[in-house]
């Protein structure tokens, strides 16, 4: 079967917090390390022919994540752009780091890759400032991968409580702030979709 390689840069909700980590370093602190918290992992199971190079580090802004853009894309077909909860939780502006998730795509189309994007999850743990900043980076993202070509993530919609829209559903987050294992499922089996190659 033909593989697909797919690049991922992101923060902690492509490292695959809180059970798991990219980096072994991290990956030795956490008490019952589970590789099933990834959407990758999931995604890769649904389809055999998804290989992912991951560099996504907790608590990074987009500024922060555009600069280990070059560690996963030589030699990748697909480019997945995952960030920005971290530029609301630092009340950085949203324009910025829709500038900033913009520049990743532009570099991914460069180097020849197909594109797609992630909106922003709900975060349980911020207030109604950063509910209304999500909203508003969510639907600048929709508009640059509308321009960029880059098929968008829902992953908000996915893991959002159907009574609550600014909230992650309880069953699909263990802290509020990151997808349970459960989460993470529906991220790789439900969200996730491949960009036309």
């Amino acid at each position: 079967m033909a593989e697909i390689v797919v690049a991922v840069v992101g923060d902690s909700i492509s490292a695959g917090s809180p059970l798991w980590d990219p980096d072994p370093a991290v990956r030795a602190r956490i008490a019952e390390p589970d590789e099933r918290s990834q959407w990758q992992w999931w995604a890769a199971a649904a389809d055999a022919r998804l290989e992912f190079r991951t560099t996504a580090v907790y608590g990074e802004r987009t500024d922060e994540i555009a600069r280990r853009l070059e560690l996963v894309l030589n030699g990748s077909d697909v480019l997945v752009v995952q960030g920005g909860i971290n530029d609301v939780v630092q009340r950085r502006p949203v324009e910025e780091a829709a500038r900033n998730v913009e520049a990743m795509l532009a570099r991914g189309r460069e180097a020849g890759l197909a594109l797609a994007v992630t909106d922003v999850l709900p975060w349980n743990n911020g207030d109604e400032r950063a509910a209304a900043d999500i909203h508003q980076l969510n639907a600048l993202i929709l508009e640059l991968a509308a321009a960029a070509g880059a098929t968008l993530l829902p992953f908000h919609e996915t893991l959002s409580d159907p009574a609550h829209p600014t909230r992650l559903d309880a069953g699909l987050t263990d802290d509020g702030d990151h997808p349970s294992v459960e989460g993470h499922r529906l991220l790789g089996e439900r969200a996730f979709r491949l960009p036309a190659l």
